[in-house]
């Protein structure tokens, strides 16, 4: 393989996969799922979509376009802190109950349910467009009109190495979390992180 495209190549994948593993609302989501086993492929692949989408966007150059409309990224940012909140309720809920985090609930969440948290969390997300389309576009960029698309595939694979690895590896983690105790720190964890999240969005210091 060629400079030309082994170059766009590695940095597109390290690039993509440092703003990726970055935890944040999504990775905590695909973790959880993980070690619940609860419709992993489904949404192990929407986030791989997703992100392939968002990384082909930018590189299209929409992350100019981003950068000129703050009012579109206003809407997204309170959108997105909204849903947090939200979220963080629904665990703070279910860390109070820690029966219903038991191994024989595992299968309780419903596909459409796990689908559309995971969209939510993805597309509500203001550091989804301003890291993947805004910062990878820029980047893509700087590669020139072919090596920019090269650039891209990197990403994207760097997308569906990291989710692929958090969501089926998570099962390692199994025996820790057969434990109530265990899925209940975990959730109250998440809920404070979610509301960590929202705060920063809301006050702009994300």
């Amino acid at each position: 393989m060629s400079t030309d495209i082994l170059t766009p190549l590695l940095t597109g994948f390290v690039s993509g996969l440092a703003l990726i593993i970055a935890i944040g609302a999504q990775n905590a989501f695909v973790l959880r799922q993980g070690l619940r086993r609860e419709h992993l492929p489904a949404v192990v692949a929407v986030c791989i979509l997703s992100d392939a989408v968002l990384i082909l966007a930018g590189t299209a150059g929409v992350g100019r376009l981003t950068q000129s409309a703050p009012l579109a990224l206003d809407v997204i940012r309170w959108a997105g802190a909204a849903f947090l909140l939200a979220y963080a309720f629904l665990s703070l809920r279910r860390a109070l109950r820690p029966q219903s985090l038991r191994a024989a609930d595992a299968g309780r969440g419903t596909l459409a349910a796990a689908l559309i948290t995971c969209l939510s969390l993805t597309w509500l997300n203001p550091h989804v467009y301003l890291d993947t389309v805004v910062l990878l576009g820029s980047l893509a960029a700087t590669h020139g009109p072919d090596g920019r698309w090269i650039f891209a595939v990197g990403g994207v694979a760097a997308s569906a190495v990291w989710f692929s690895a958090l969501g089926f590896g998570a099962r390692l983690l199994a025996p820790v979390f057969a434990r109530p105790r265990a899925w209940q720190i975990l959730d109250l964890a998440i809920a404070v992180f979610m509301i960590v999240l929202a705060v920063s969005l809301v006050t702009g210091s994300l």
